[in-house]
């Protein structure tokens, strides 16, 4: 599990640093020498797009996403262990749809050949959404079983 972690921590930091390197370097450029990387702003979108997954992968980890918690406060403990986990699978049915269908997307931009950038297939840029959504549904059906603590705030 530690392993995952620090892959899933490690790839947000490389791809973080990319970003801002290219995005810095598209600044400069322009500014200073007027050009820049023909494909350095679409390459930043696809990272935004790669970071915002994984960013929401390591959130999936222990459930740390933006909630709106109404009532939690009024429910004994008992009753919001039991609204966790339909909250939990809820939102696992939900990320299994995503990633269904965030695959077929992905698929047929594989069969039609499309190039995102610098000869760059898109499906390539685009394989994240179905890979994270599928580690986010498997991680909230774990929710399910084993709900984890809230942290107080």
């Amino acid at each position: 599990m530690r392993f995952l972690r620090a892959i899933e921590s490690g790839l947000l930091v490389v791809l973080l640093g990319g970003m801002v390197g290219v995005a810095v370097w598209q600044f400069i450029s322009r500014a200073f020498f007027d050009g820049g990387l023909h494909w350095g702003d679409a390459f930043v979108r696809v990272m935004v797009l790669w970071i915002a997954m994984l960013g929401a992968m390591v959130a999936a980890r222990s459930d740390d996403h933006i909630r709106i918690d109404l009532f939690s406060r009024w429910f004994p403990e008992r009753v919001n262990k039991v609204v966790q986990r339909l909250a939990s699978l809820l939102t696992a049915a939900v990320l299994g749809l995503f990633a269904w269908y965030s695959y077929q997307f992905v698929r047929l931009e594989y069969e039609d050949g499309i190039i995102a950038f610098a000869s760059v297939p898109a499906w390539i840029c685009e394989a994240i959404m179905p890979v994270a959504a599928a580690v986010m549904c498997l991680r909230y059906l774990l929710h399910v079983i084993q709900p984890p603590e809230r942290k107080a705030g």
